[in-house]
């Protein structure tokens, strides 16, 4: 394991120093005094653990594709977005559009999301183990979506493929967003993945999986058609 200090340093320093030292085989970076600033920890491309000792800015994480990246404290906008593959785990709460773009991988919130979370994922898993702001899941394509908390007006708005769960209130289901039965594989396939993802003592504290909400598309908006142009026109 090896600490980097970024008090004195700028963004790119920090970054440059991360990608130097896991380039040298070091697969455990510290990083001290982070200072939440922006930009921490973008486009690593290789499998190593990323500690931040504090709280992130904007965009921590973003673009990269293997490597674990944890944040003690909390992160700002645009937390792992555009991300292809790894894990990313904030200990606080996230601010506007975390896991947006994201293809694939696993972004744990241990606090609460603000709006548009996982907008356009394409693929992973997300869970936020509190609440959620507006518009999470919006145009969402693929992978899934788990809010153990309240979720936001417009959720799952113009959805595709991607599933959510949601384990406390839905504010409003947004355009083409329907309630799904859960079956009892699908209940224990995500209390798997909770038990996986969520430490024991916040996972005790949430609802049992069977009693979480399934949030599907409704598929009106998969195909255009003319006589629904009411429809499309609300969406777009």
């Amino acid at each position: 394991m090896v600490e980097i200090d970024a008090a004195g340093r700028t963004t790119r320093e920090v970054n440059r120093a991360i990608r130097q030292r896991i380039a040298e085989s070091c697969k455990e970076v510290v990083l001290r005094n982070p200072g939440a600033r922006h930009n921490l920890a973008v486009a690593i491309l290789e499998d190593a653990h990323i500690r931040i000792a504090g709280s992130a800015g904007y965009y921590c994480g973003g673009l990269i594709d293997g490597p674990s990246i944890e944040v003690e404290g909390s992160a700002g906008w645009g937390l792992a977005e555009s991300m292809l593959s790894g894990t990313v785990r904030v200990h606080g709460s996230a601010g506007s559009g975390a896991a947006a773009a994201v293809r694939g991988g696993t972004v744990v919130i241990h606090g609460d999301a603000a709006a548009r979370l996982g907008v356009s994922m394409k693929g992973g898993i997300v869970i936020v183990a509190g609440n959620c702001g507006y518009m999470a899941g919006f145009m969402a394509q693929k992978g899934t979506l788990i809010v153990c908390g309240n979720a936001g007006e417009a959720f799952a708005d113009s959805m595709y493929a991607t599933v959510c769960y949601v384990g406390g209130e839905i504010a409003n289901l947004g355009t083409d967003a329907v309630i799904a039965p859960i079956d009892a594989g699908e209940a224990q396939q995500l209390e798997k993945i909770l038990s996986t993802h969520l430490p024991a003592t916040l996972r005790s504290t949430k609802p049992a999986a069977a009693d979480f909400k399934k949030v599907v598309a409704g598929r009106k908006l998969w195909n255009f058609d003319k006589r629904e142009w009411r429809t499309w026109q609300e969406a777009l």
